[in-house]
């Protein structure tokens, strides 16, 4: 099947949201939602997820599932908003696991942080399917930028997150704890298997050098043959060296702070302290 796609595209974070639709019936999921956050006045805001609920109420939808590619640094995720607001299942990837124990030291979080992945309500593994409706969803576990990174592939479309950018863009960063440049590679590899005309709609985009206008829906056939970092079939050890020499050069997400801490909880803030205030806490040169 088809689904219907209506992208949500937030220029503050080059993050692309997507409303997934079953073409045959009223259900939807939410992929890679965002909770706008002002980081110099340490403020949330609601108007992303906002336009993502209007537009769902819009069109007479039932939202089935909230779906995370991974666990974000660039944005914080508004699945708890959305699924107050809307309904709906959270999930991710069951190495969900190994992100909260890495950032669990990281932050210092102490024995109250549950690090199981029990914020989330689902907990998907490689090969798992679920449903929208009567769109069949495969869980893809792409494994290279985050430890717990999923491509969802659903009918003839695939939502890979970061793993792929556009062709002219090309690949995801790997110099996160628990990120792997070998990894990245193969998860690729999967991810072209897929038949060419598949549609591949990307978790950002950051208009490469000479396009003027943002995107984020391109296909397998074009990654294959375009992708300035992974296409026309460039071998394992020249990709490894290309993006391991690139990342040392990357300076940290604006937001990597506050995103971990808020999406390792599936979207909740840390829990608040005796005065009642919720705090993010910044490790002084840990990353």
């Amino acid at each position: 099947m088809r689904p219907k796609v209506k992208a949500f595209f937030d220029e503050a974070t080059n993050t692309v949201s997507y409303v997934v639709c079953d073409p045959a019936g009223s259900a939807c999921g939410v992929i890679d939602s965002v909770l706008d956050y002002d980081q110099a006045a340490g403020r949330t805001d609601t108007r992303s997820a906002d336009e993502i609920i209007a537009w769902v109420q819009s069109e007479g939808l039932s939202v089935a599932w909230i779906l995370e590619s991974h666990v974000h640094a660039d944005h914080l995720s508004a699945a708890p908003y959305l699924q107050d607001a809307l309904g709906g299942k959270i999930g991710i990837g069951d190495h969900i696991t190994i992100v909260q124990n890495t950032f669990g030291k990281i932050f210092n979080e102490g024995t109250k942080f549950q690090r199981d992945g029990s914020q989330f309500d689902q907990l998907f593994q490689d090969g798992d399917s679920i449903h929208i409706g009567r769109l069949r969803c495969d869980i893809l576990h792409t494994p290279g930028h985050t430890p717990a990174c999923l491509t969802y592939h659903i009918g003839d479309a695939a939502f890979v997150g970061d793993t792929l950018f556009m062709p002219d863009f090309g690949t995801a960063r790997c110099d996160f704890p628990g990120g792997s440049a070998e990894d990245l590679f193969q998860s690729i590899q999967k991810i072209l298997a897929l038949p060419d005309e598949t549609r591949i709609f990307v978790g950002h985009d950051y208009k490469a050098p000479g396009r003027d206008e943002f995107a984020w829906e391109t296909t397998v056939g074009e990654q294959k043959a375009l992708n300035v970092h992974i296409g026309a079939g460039r071998p394992l050890e020249d990709f490894v060296h290309m993006r391991e020499a690139r990342d040392a050069k990357l300076g940290m997400p604006r937001l990597i702070l506050p995103s971990i801490q808020t999406n390792m909880r599936a979207g909740q803030m840390p829990e608040p302290e005796d005065n009642g205030q919720r705090y993010f806490k910044v490790p002084i040169d840990r990353l």
